[in-house]
């Protein structure tokens, strides 16, 4: 298996148009930028750019080299992120309303147990008995007890 490394200073170049413009947008050299790419080349035994001091020019394998490891390289940021996803904990205000008679026989026994878990949410719960406008009050979600769903408001609804 090949080091992610090589390929991403690769695309770098190629995305930039050439060496000096990758290792400036990089902070990087251009000779230690030339040594990573040197070295992908050495590895996949390959001419992936043609490059001289006035040109900088992708081969054709090079095209179909790059289009590979761009995709690898998404590939590799959206595990990370789904890791970090995954690792995050939840935070921030959940603005919801209920019925009172929901509130007091379903959400009262489990609200300390799930604050206690997330401390990093903040629930606003209105309890009320009154029809709400759940856009125009600004909630998150509205638990309601409702025979059909009216589907006045494009909302989504689940039983």
């Amino acid at each position: 298996m090949q080091p992610l490394e090589g390929f991403y200073y690769f695309t770098q170049v190629v995305d930039h148009g050439g060496f000096a413009r990758a290792a400036r947008a990089l902070g990087i050299p251009k000779s230690r930028l030339s040594r990573h790419v040197v070295a992908l080349e050495s590895k996949l035994n390959v001419r992936l750019v043609n490059r001289s001091t006035r040109r900088f020019v992708v081969t054709e394998v090079g095209h179909e080299v790059y289009r590979h490891a761009s995709a690898m390289l998404a590939e590799a940021d959206a595990a990370v992120e789904a890791v970090e996803f995954a690792r995050a904990k939840p935070c921030g205000t959940i603005k919801a309303s209920c019925p009172v008679a929901l509130a007091q026989s379903s959400l009262a026994p489990i609200l300390p147990q799930f604050l206690e878990k997330y401390p990093a949410i903040r629930l606003e719960l209105q309890v009320s008995n009154r029809r709400v406008d759940v856009l125009a009050e600004g909630l998150d979600v509205a638990l309601r007890v409702r025979s059909v769903p009216t589907g006045e408001d494009g909302l989504v609804m689940r039983s």
